[in-house]
């Protein structure tokens, strides 16, 4: 049975903070909260002759506080309970969108609550425990109410409670594992650090320490609703605090929130909307139909068209529609727009996309829920993809439909994954985003810069194809094609592949670089270790992929060297050549939450988290500050590393005809690449399969764009121009004396 308690009425309202400290009443938090300046006053006998004429109640008048602008017929049939305090209210209207109403509090319920000036209050049913800026509407709400304890999202513990009422986010595994706590301002990159290294006691144990000394235990504090905020026909806000600007219209249920929004970056919340446990960022978006519960929503993120997020964590400038979040860590640009995928159990490293059907993560096997997927960032399964075990996949992989019922451990990037259904076996094609979509590789790369909202770049995220942790993987990808076919090569004449793997490698290197496509393709390359199955792995289109691999390295390197030297003009550019020197690079990077930083700098600042040097939040965010001032400079070392270690050459001991060769070649390259940008393209308005739905020429060119409108392929052609007069001036300037 419910149990129902009677109290006196003359108990509404008060007592919210049952142990006071010594000197203070209950309302000493309170105002410490409300900083609006607002001078109070008691009201007047005939203020209150009008409160009472328009229908308005209260169990003491003396309790209800109000400025010197207050005026009394404004106020119309509410019930005031506790201490109320009121600022200005002024005969005008408020008008938001296509809602106009008048200042003023009607109809409503209130108890112990402070308004801020012109606030426009109408039918709310139960008020309490809110602070309320200016210029407030909230119109056609059941419930807004704050209890004593509440926590508005963050997994901390208010005096007295215990250990069973924290709220944790249980990331990247089903089984608790890699949970963590959340809270306001927690980024990816946090998140990320947290569910790693859960061997090493001490550093989560202070990552525990950081969030707890971060908040304030104290029971007492109140929801606040920040100035301009709009609220209209929600049912139950509870234990909520809500920013500046936000736009509340026909939630459903909102508890134990905090909602961040402020007047340059507003997060609306729509229609059906059931959010629980959770922290949302600046400039989110959420509607219709959609339930998140134990979640964190980065900056600029959006959630919509019934979509489930449940213990989850979705990176900045992230979409999710439709589909089903589970236990995932989700990096920036993460987009996921159908009803039918399903994800679970993921780390996610972002600029990825989930098509229709996929259902990916390793959920319940037969022993534990205890399985995990990783995806570098860039992954993209195709349509109906099944992932049923632990993978690892690197940056830009793509997963060609089918159900794939093993573990894969894929280490080559830009691949495409498939299943030979027929020879029964896992077919990866290296390079096949630089061989046949260069287009979408390049534009996603700029979309994703260009969608980037945020105001404040705290932290820098790469949103490059070429880029310290990709170009590592290309490095290691094109040893592993050289293996296998040197492997392949040596058992075609029947000749022991027992030797040292190096020169094995070079083997690799050596067929690669001077055999013919056709005598390459005509090999039969296999791998080990990349699906955990009796099937064989089969590697295609070894030269090209090689090749590309090559070139995409080369042409890294060459990006960057260029920008060294003329980062301050064109003059004396053979000794800035000279000047060039590889020492001190970091060679090996990680992906912290979208942010790429050298593996090296990441371990010192766990050490110094351990030792409390870093001992804030703060201080963690500051170290991701300063890799992001550093981070440009660090990236064009790695590249003119890399750029070295491909040709086998100094830098600085080029001569001007080697670079002038490398010019050349540099030129060439980047031709190709536009060229592959174009073409990649193109085949989607020749191909008769795709042309034959429309009528004609004509009403495709209406429907999908003529190819030559298309903007960024003119914006590549424009950009390659461009390069090829740098070079000319380049190679002038590299001349003259």
């Amino acid at each position: 049975m419910n149990e129902i308690k009677k109290v006196a009425i003359q108990q509404l309202g008060y007592g919210f903070i049952k142990d006071l400290p010594k000197g203070k009443d209950e309302y000493y938090l309170r105002n410490q909260q409300n900083r609006s300046g607002i001078q109070y006053r008691a009201l007047t006998a005939l203020e209150i002759e009008i409160l009472v004429r328009n229908g308005n109640s209260s169990d003491d008048w003396s309790k209800l506080l109000v400025s010197n602008a207050f005026n009394p017929e404004l106020v119309k049939n509410c019930s005031f309970f506790g201490l109320v305090r009121i600022g200005n209210l002024e005969t005008t209207c408020l008008c938001f969108s296509d809602l106009t109403v008048p200042v003023g509090l009607y109809n409503s319920t209130i108890i112990s609550s402070d308004f801020g000036n012109n606030v426009a209050i109408h039918s709310v049913n139960y008020l309490s425990h809110y602070i309320i800026g200016d210029e407030v509407i909230i119109n056609n709400v059941n419930e807004l109410v704050t209890t004593n304890h509440a926590k508005f999202g963050n997994g901390i513990l208010k005096k007295g409670e215990s250990e069973s009422v924290r709220i944790w986010l249980e990331l990247c595994n089903e089984n608790t594992g890699r949970k963590v706590l959340p809270f306001n301002g927690m980024t990816t990159a946090d998140a990320y650090l947290w569910t790693r290294n859960r061997h090493d006691k001490v550093l989560q144990d202070k990552f525990i320490e950081l969030t707890e000394k971060q908040f304030d235990n104290k029971l007492g504090y109140y929801g606040k609703i920040g100035d301009r905020t709009v609220i209209k026909n929600c049912r139950i806000i509870k234990d909520t605090w809500i920013g500046t600007d936000a736009y509340l219209k026909g939630a459903n249920k909102i508890k134990n929130i905090t909602i961040n929004s402020n007047e340059i970056a507003r997060t609306q919340i729509g229609e059906g909307s059931e959010l629980v446990n959770g922290i949302i960022g600046y400039g989110c978006r959420v509607f219709y139909g959609i339930k998140a519960v134990r979640f964190i929503m980065s900056d600029y993120s959006q959630l919509k068209y019934g979509a489930r997020l449940i213990n989850s964590f979705l990176g900045p400038n992230a979409t999710i529609s439709c589909c089903e979040v589970l236990n995932s860590l989700i990096y920036p640009a993460h987009e996921q727009h159908h009803n039918n995928s399903f994800l679970c159990a993921a780390l996610v490293m972002g600029q990825s996309n989930i098509a229709a059907g996929a259902t990916l993560g390793s959920n319940h096997n037969s022993r534990g829920a205890d399985g995990e997927v990783i995806m570098g960032r860039g992954f993209w399964p195709g349509l109906c993809v099944s992932i049923k075990h632990n993978s690892i996949f690197p940056s830009f992989t793509i997963l060609n439909k089918g159900d794939y019922n093993y573990e894969l451990n894929i280490p080559i990037p830009f691949s495409l994954i498939s299943n030979d259904y027929v020879k029964d076996e896992l077919v990866v094609m290296p390079g096949y985003w630089f061989l046949y979509n260069f287009y979408a590789l390049a534009r996603n790369a700029w979309k994703y810069q260009n969608r980037d909202n945020r105001k404040n770049i705290d932290q820098y995220f790469e949103y490059d194809y070429l880029a310290p942790d990709s170009v590592n993987e290309l490095m290691k990808g094109r040893d592993v094609i050289a293996l296998a076919v040197a492997k392949a090569q040596l058992l075609k004449e029947k000749k022991s592949t027992t030797i040292n793997e190096d020169q094995l490698i070079q083997l690799g290197y050596k067929l690669l670089t001077t055999k013919t496509k056709k005598e390459i393709d005509q090999l039969d390359v296999f791998v080990e270790g990349f699906e955990n199955s009796k099937r064989r792995t089969r590697l295609i289109k070894c030269h090209d992929a090689f090749s590309m691999f090559e070139k995409m390295i080369f042409m890294y390197g060459m990006d960057q060297l260029l920008l060294k030297l003329t980062q301050n003009g064109m003059k004396n550019l053979s000794t800035k050549v000279k000047a060039i020197k590889t020492t001190g690079v970091a060679i090996e990077w990680s992906n912290i939450g979208g942010q790429l930083i050298p593996t090296k700098s990441v371990q010192t600042m766990l050490q110094q988290i351990k030792s409390d040097k870093l001992n804030s939040w703060h201080d963690v965010h500051a170290f991701y500050q300063m890799q992001t001032d550093k981070y440009l400079a660090k990236k064009n070392l790695h590249a003119l590393y890399c750029l070295e270690l491909i040709e086998g050459v100094s830098i600085s001991g080029l001569s001007n005809k080697k670079l002038n060769e490398w010019l050349d070649r540099y030129q060439a390259i980047k031709e190709e690449v536009t060229q592959k940008i174009k073409s990649s393209r193109e085949k989607d308005y020749t191909n008769p399969f795709r042309k034959m739905v429309y009528e004609n020429q004509a009403e495709m060119d209406v429907i999908v764009g003529d190819l030559k409108d298309n903007s960024f392929i003119e914006q590549q052609n424009t950009e390659q121009q461009k390069l090829n007069q740098f070079i000319v001036e380049f190679k002038q300037a590299l001349k003259a004396k």
